[in-house]
């Protein structure tokens, strides 16, 4: 049955997965025997709802790189999952709550879990959907989930061995504080917006101080300067009393070198509960830490007639009681500053004090004593990590360098909860603390049942940061002694993992803790190579957010319109490491002809040959045409591998573009028509280009593939390696013996030659419909122009090719200059004067051009400063303007003859 002249996606995708995933090519234990392994752990999507097309970016690479693998033989395991992202999820969660006017308090805690959980449960439904609908061959019997019975037990485990090393310690401590989520952030959970507000400046007893944040600096009494500012010498160590705002204090100067001069007015007062470089300076100096605002974000009792109200908007408030008292000197309008937001809810954040749980990156670890910041860096460093593109190094070290101890503890219910128990001395314990992997029934050393677990949950980062090697079976597939970790099973086998490719915005999030993690664990780096895509934005430049759904564009949307190799295209073809990509369903539409024209290739060739019997021209030998399309194929096979194995996935797929629209189609398969004979080639090159093609667009190169086989199935015997499934073909290799430079070169004569017929034809407006004559001229390339009458004939659309090597040249024609053959094109109905005018122009042009070129040449000082490749370069290129103007005047004289 004839293929449609229209690829229709939609009617094979569905099927031709289920085809992939049934034949169990996606599990690498199908895999040869001594095969090397290759593997990717996938970033897992958070359990939030549904995935945008900036997720697919990450599927499409990865698959990209998972499909050559497992076709060069690779036992290639990519492992899919989601993260329970548990401060996202809960949010989402109490939004929907929200709707129907609950809270989670109003349920409870097991009760609003119960809720997530079913949630969860339907959203990691939908992303598995999303993830077939984009083509991933993952192993899916391996599916992983960061709450799942197997990593809790690893978390759990990980944080009770930091604990026991010293590194993980609860303490009083600046956290970044949400009042909306009610929980604790990492530094890399803040955002910062670029807001303008206003800057204040008050009378503090003799100085001017400065401030943005009046509301916190009810209980300010301590000032510090700059030791070297001689504004302030004779005040350091001083104390005086002030009117404040909740009425007169004494207040007393410190000086440390922390403080910028330059900044306000170089003095400034200390706000221990909300700043972190306050905090540590009054640490340094001892000075109290009174907490202003609480977790509410309201005034605490320390605000005195503002205690209870929300802080924010009690700015102006304050101001105008400031202003009644005096206290006042001015007010900047127009002051830029970065609002610090939770990265969630887009809530102002509050630096305060609060109990929680740390990682201490300073200390020495097991890992040769060195600090879990030493680990990260000397993990790059050493290069057994390579980040792509390079440039993200320099960002990444540049991170850790300031790396502060991470708060890994939040106050939220749905997570991990610490493996952390107080043995309550108001329930008759003995206030120990018991930290276990395993619930403990009773303490151990008052023996009571007494045990209370930690309300608190991990910072998700904690659980994903292990994911490249929890997911593979730890901690029952190692043991550790003597320092050294013993691995078995898919740990030993897949990791470390070969690459983690995920997006740059999380290079610190999520990659940096991986590779703290599997330092300290293991001992190793948790992948060898990280590829950093960039961010997935809408038409206008905005990045895409399931924050934002009216930006979204649901794959589930756009892949029933056009496919789900149009969509993976569009991702890969122009896009580079680390670079944006602006994003819309025209540029997706766009790449559904890409796609299209690929199918109505391969649906010509398939047609094409199944018309044409058997032939014995492999017996005669190989044409020029057919020596150079198959010494082509070589080089592209070449080109592609190298530039996938280097990660330059677009320069892959625009090298196969050119072979195949270019070449294969444009040239060889018009050759195939008039030698004829050619099925057996143009089925072997279909197959080779459709193996080629098939990471990249692998849906439509499946289905042309298995009508291929069908189609040339009288050529294929038990030797031939052709599998039922395209996916399991082995990728093509390069093969010297078929490569023909004299084939290549003699070919590309002949295709210039019609290539300059057809554009001179379309220079004089002569259709493509008009048979014309043609004189070729060539006493070193009459043989091969003979044997390529034919090809001449019908691609140039002539009716009639005289071929010379000796004796005189049509004059009143147009003349080409080909390499060592000259092409005469007699006028006949053409104007001639009009061809004698635009020799005259191009004459004058030309002699312009050389007269520029020699005076830059004659320049002294271009000489002595210009490489010399450059100088050659323009050497050269006179040369060929002078060669220009020998031939031009042959033509001009024929004309004049």
């Amino acid at each position: 049955m004839p293929l449609s002249k229209t690829y229709n996606a939609s009617e094979y995708e569905d099927s031709v997965y289920k085809q992939w995933e049934e034949s169990g090519a996606f599990n690498p234990d199908s895999a040869d025997r001594g095969a090397k392994p290759f593997s990717i752990a996938m970033p897992p999507p958070n359990a939030t709802g549904t995935l945008h097309i900036g997720h697919s970016m990450m599927l499409v690479l990865q698959d990209l790189m998972i499909r050559y693998h497992r076709m060069i033989g690779d036992k290639t395991l990519w492992l899919p999952g989601t993260d329970h992202a548990s401060i996202a999820t809960q949010n989402k969660v109490e939004k929907m709550l929200a709707k129907e006017g609950r809270t989670r308090h109003e349920l409870g805690r097991e009760q609003f879990i119960a809720h997530v959980e079913t949630y969860v449960a339907e959203s990691r439904a939908r992303i598995r959907t999303q993830i077939r609908k984009v083509g991933a061959s993952c192993d899916w019997s391996r599916e992983r989930y960061t709450l799942d019975k197997g990593l809790s037990r690893a978390v759990n485990e990980v944080f009770v061995r930091m604990y026991n090393d010293g590194l993980i310690y609860r303490d009083y401590r600046m956290v970044n504080w949400c009042p909306r989520c009610h929980s604790t952030l990492s530094d890399d959970e803040v955002k910062y917006k670029p807001e303008t507000t206003k800057f204040y400046y008050f009378k503090f007893g003799p100085v001017i101080i400065g401030t943005a944040r009046p509301e916190t600096k009810f209980q300010d009494k301590t000032i510090v300067v700059h030791p070297d500012d001689p504004r302030y010498k004779d005040l350091i160590g001083k104390e005086f009393m002030t009117e404040w705002i909740e009425g007169p204090i004494s207040a007393h100067v410190i000086a440390d070198p922390i403080v910028d001069q330059t900044f306000g007015t170089g003095a400034m007062t200390i706000t221990p509960a909300h700043s972190f470089e306050d905090f540590d300076l009054a640490k340094k100096y001892h000075r109290p830490v009174v907490k202003i605002i609480d977790e509410d974000g309201n005034l605490t009792k320390e605000a005195g007639d503002f205690a209870g109200k929300n802080a924010r908007e009690s700015r102006e408030a304050i101001i105008e009681k400031l202003k009644a008292k005096g206290v006042v000197d001015h007010i900047d309008e127009q002051y830029q500053h970065n609002l610090s937001v939770c990265y969630r809810c887009d809530t102002p954040v509050e630096p305060l004090p609060s109990l929680q749980w740390f990682v201490n990156v300073n200390a020495p670890t097991p890992r040769g004593k060195k600090s879990l910041k030493e680990l990260m860096r000397t993990a790059v460093e050493s290069k057994r990590i390579t980040i792509i593109p390079h440039r993200f190094e320099k960002i990444y070290y540049h991170w850790i360098d300031n790396l502060r101890d991470w708060c890994i503890s939040r106050q939220i219910w749905f997570g991990h909860q610490l493996p952390v128990y107080y043995c309550k001395k108001e329930k008759g314990g003995c206030g120990e603390t018991v930290v276990s992997a395993d619930k403990p029934d009773f303490c151990q050393k008052c023996k009571k049942e007494t045990l209370i677990q930690d309300e608190d949950t991990f910072d998700t980062w904690f659980s994903s940061g292990l994911w490249t090697f929890s997911t593979l079976g730890w901690p029952d597939a190692a043991e550790e002694k003597a320092g050294k970790v013993k691995k078995t099973g898919d740990l030993a086998t897949f990791h470390p993992t070969s690459v983690m490719e995920t997006g740059y915005d999380i290079l610190f999030f999520w990659v940096a803790r991986m590779i703290l993690m599997s330092e300290y664990v293991l001992g190793e780096e948790p992948f060898r190579t990280v590829y950093l895509h960039g961010l997935v934005l809408d038409i206008e430049g905005k990045k895409m957010s399931k924050t934002k759904e009216e930006t979204l564009i649901d794959p589930l949307d756009v892949i029933p319109k056009y496919g789900a190799d149009a969509l993976r295209a569009s991702m890969v073809v122009g896009v580079t490491p680390g670079n944006d990509l602006r994003l819309n369903e025209e540029k997706i539409a766009s790449y559904r002809n890409f796609v299209n024209k690929l199918w109505n290739i391969g649906r010509y060739i398939i047609e094409f040959s199944e018309k044409e019997p058997a032939s014995s021209s492999a017996k005669q030998g190989l044409s020029t045409a057919d020596a150079w399309i198959i010494s082509r194929l070589n080089v592209v096979v070449e080109e592609v591998t190298t530039h996938i194995k280097q990660y330059r996935f677009s320069q892959a797929a625009e090298a196969l573009r050119s072979y195949t629209w270019d070449e294969l189609a444009d040239w060889y398969v018009e050759c195939a028509k008039v030698e004829g004979g050619k099925r057996p080639i143009l089925f072997s090159l279909l197959r080779a280009v459709l193996a080629l093609w098939h990471p990249f667009i692998p849906f439509v190169t499946e289905v042309l593939y298995q009508q291929y086989r069908e189609a040339a199935k009288d050529l294929l015997d038990e030797k031939t390696e052709q599998p039922p499934l395209l996916i399991t073909h082995p990728w093509p290799h390069v093969q010297k013996k078929y490569t023909d430079k004299k084939a290549e070169e003699d070919f590309t004569l002949i295709r210039t030659i019609i290539q300059a017929i057809r554009n001179a034809r379309v220079e004089n407006g002569i259709s493509a419909s008009q048979k014309i004559q043609a004189v070729l001229y060539s006493p070193a390339r009459s043989e091969l122009l003979q044997t390529h009458e034919p090809h001449l004939k019908r691609l140039a659309s002539l009716d009639f090719v005289t071929i010379i090597d000796k004796g005189d040249r049509p004059s009143n024609a147009i003349f080409l200059k080909i390499a060592d053959v000259e092409v005469y094109l007699p006028l006949g109905l053409m104007r001639i004067e009009e061809e004698k005018t635009k020799i005259a122009k191009q004459l004058a042009e030309t002699q312009s051009q050389i007269e520029s070129l020699r005076a830059r040449l004659a320049d002294q000082q271009f000489l002595a400063k210009a490489p010399k490749n450059i100088v050659k370069k323009e050497q050269e290129h006179l040369a060929e303007l002078q060669d220009k103007i020998t031939h031009l005047q042959e033509q001009q004289e024929k004309f004049t003859a």
